[in-house]
């Protein structure tokens, strides 16, 4: 080839790359409305590439096949992303390559119940309250475990869980009973799952400061060798969210109240848990303190501590003097 040839083809050959790496390096967005790409597990780099360009985050195809040839070390990663602004195709690449997916963040603290639960996953927007609430009553997911479970009420375990926009009722209360069979399995106990997650729950309900746990755990405990009532107010209020009706406080017609789970009208635990305990309440329920207690009351000075007594009428006087703590 003639040195002047050979001139002009290198110049066009410079051009052509210089072209390209311009063009890979301009951000582009064909979409107006922020936009979400479904790149499901086993879908091919041709695959991605064509989804990615029908939804307008990427020029066209043969771009982004560019760039793999580019970046061949990196593994692509499969689920749902978002793309809200105009972005190189190396940007979404690297984006995708990271698996930098779209995901919704529900956070579930120790002591919450399946309603609190249902309104939280509602409130990203997931499904309907009642259509957890549904699939939460069902209690095959954990029956193997406990086959007295009456719900899921317990095994719904407290944790921050990343959801996608297609998570169902059904596959979270999955995930979260998967959850708590990691975390009982730790545990290495073979205690009776179904008491010791019920007491748990009661635990959880009555317990604000953590070095008390172990504590009301022993006086529930006592309490139940003894064939005493637990008296437990967050069994009341349950009951009453079970029957649909909780006001926001106890009042005398909800002590009154016959259902199975008010432990101030029944001896023994309620039927099933009360909430979902986390580990540490669990812990207290397998090795209780060492006390003498039967009673308690919450101190007025709200520290969210308690009074511990021996006797009803030390528990009689602890109750008058937090009556008297309290506004009028």
């Amino acid at each position: 080839m003639k040195p002047a040839r050979l001139a002009v083809v290198l110049l066009l050959a410079a051009g052509a790359a210089g072209y390209l790496a311009f063009r890979l390096h301009q951000p582009y967005a064909g979409f107006e409305e922020p936009v979400f790409v479904d790149l499901p597990k086993g879908t091919s780099v041709r695959r991605m590439a064509r989804l990615l360009a029908d939804a307008g985050v990427i020029r066209n195809t043969w771009e982004f096949g560019l760039v793999r040839l580019l970046q061949r070390g990196r593994t692509l990663q499969a689920g749902e992303y978002l793309f809200r602004r105009p972005a190189t195709v190396f940007e979404v690449f690297d984006r995708i390559a990271r698996g930098d997916i779209y995901y919704l963040e529900l956070t579930v603290p120790e002591g919450q119940n399946m309603f609190d639960i249902a309104q939280s996953a509602a409130g990203l927007g997931l499904f309907p309250a009642d259509q957890f609430l549904a699939a939460a009553r069902q209690p095959e997911l954990i029956r193997d475990l406990d086959p007295a479970a009456p719900t899921l009420e317990g095994y719904l375990f407290p944790n921050t869980y990343r959801l996608s926009r297609h998570t169902t009722a059904e596959s979270l209360c999955r995930l979260m009973t998967a959850r708590f069979r990691e975390r009982w399995k730790a545990l290495h106990s073979e205690a009776n799952v179904h008491d010791t997650v019920t007491l748990a729950s009661l635990v959880e309900k009555e317990s604000k400061l953590p070095e008390e746990r172990p504590v009301i755990a022993a006086v529930f405990l006592r309490r139940l060798e003894m064939g005493m009532k637990l008296d437990c107010d967050p069994t009341v209020v349950y009951a009453t969210l079970l029957e649909g009706r909780y006001r926001g406080a106890i009042y005398r017609s909800d002590l009154a109240n016959r259902n199975p789970y008010n432990t101030y009208q029944h001896s023994g635990l309620p039927p099933g848990p009360i909430a979902n305990p986390g580990v540490a309440s669990i812990r207290a329920v397998l090795a209780p303190s060492p006390t003498r207690y039967l009673y308690f009351v919450a101190k007025p000075d709200g520290s969210g501590g308690h009074q511990f007594s021996n006797t009803l009428a030390e528990q009689t006087a602890a109750v008058e003097k937090y009556r008297r703590a309290l506004p009028r």
